[in-house]
């Protein structure tokens, strides 16, 4: 499959790239074994960090997240190959007038709804936890019916319970948490805050920037107003979609605290979502598929 790859691909010519983020460019190769996947080639090769896909590779099934075919680490190329989603990234949906359009309010909160059920699972139904390192805009794409799916595993690790968990930087700018930039330690809220910040572009239909330090502020709640924020290419929501986003916003706020340890967990929020949405849990496994 790797000889594949590289024929169908051209060797990686820039006519195939779908997609490009901080740490390598995604291409979308038809094979004859397979179909199509999509292509995540590192700028350098994998280092000792990330040769742990094999452990987890067949483990993560989860209906929002991108299934990984497989991955390749040599001393020419390294690189991730997952199913193929024709949305594209969450982040081309945004940025174009026409397509955050489509993206209407439902769409919106089901995609942050998404994603939060599958943080939640990576964080407390996978053993050990795995922490994604880099929830973006980019990294969550789409398919046909707009359904969220987590994507781009190549940064991401493994914790090691019992243990401190070092790291080198890894993310993507304006998403990362203050603790991993600074102190570069990893723990699950590192995704948390990522997830804030990610929740906060889905209701303002781009990257918040400068809010997040309002939000960062003691006062914050009294600050945000929520049609101060809102996409205006997208009519104003209904009473009740805008208590749906309140919600969020509110649970965004305290996903972006500045100390790790105030922040909620990923099952406290999918705990949230349930209970103030009105949605009735069908098992006791809150986030598994």
């Amino acid at each position: 499959m790797y000889e594949e790859i590289i024929k169908a691909t051209n060797d990686f010519d820039v006519t195939y790239r779908i997609g490009r983020g901080g740490f390598g460019i995604v291409y979308k190769a038809d094979l004859p074994s397979a179909g199509i996947v999509a292509v995540k080639k590192f700028h350098l090769s994998v280092d000792g960090e990330h040769t742990f896909q094999k452990e987890f590779l067949n483990e993560i099934k989860h209906r929002n997240i991108v299934k990984l075919h497989g991955f390749c680490s040599n001393a020419r190329h390294s690189f991730l190959v997952y199913e193929y989603l024709e949305g594209g990234s969450l982040a081309s949906f945004l940025r174009i007038e026409e397509t955050a359009k489509e993206l209407n309010w439902s769409k919106r909160l089901n995609i942050v709804k998404g994603v939060a059920r599958a943080l939640c699972y990576l964080h407390h139904d996978c053993l050990p936890p795995i922490v994604h390192r880099d929830i973006s805009s980019s990294n969550v794409l789409l398919d046909s019916k707009c359904e969220a799916h987590v994507a781009d595993f190549g940064t991401a690790k493994l914790l090691k319970i019992d243990s401190s968990n070092w790291s080198k930087i890894a993310g993507t700018y304006g998403y990362i948490a203050p603790e991993l930039a600074y102190m570069m330690k990893v723990t699950e809220k590192c995704d948390v805050y990522s997830f804030g910040v990610l929740s906060v572009e889905v209701i303002k239909g781009e990257h918040p920037g400068d809010i997040i330090e309002s939000l960062l502020s003691t006062r914050a709640e009294e600050k945000m107003v929520l049609k101060d924020i809102l996409d205006q290419r997208l009519p104003p929501p209904s009473r009740a979609i805008q208590y749906e986003l309140t919600v969020i916003l509110e649970l965004a706020t305290q996903c972006l605290h500045s100390n790790a340890k105030h922040r909620p967990t990923m099952r406290m929020i999918c705990q949230q979502l349930l209970t103030r949405f009105g949605f009735q849990d069908p098992a006791p496994q809150l986030c598994l598929d």
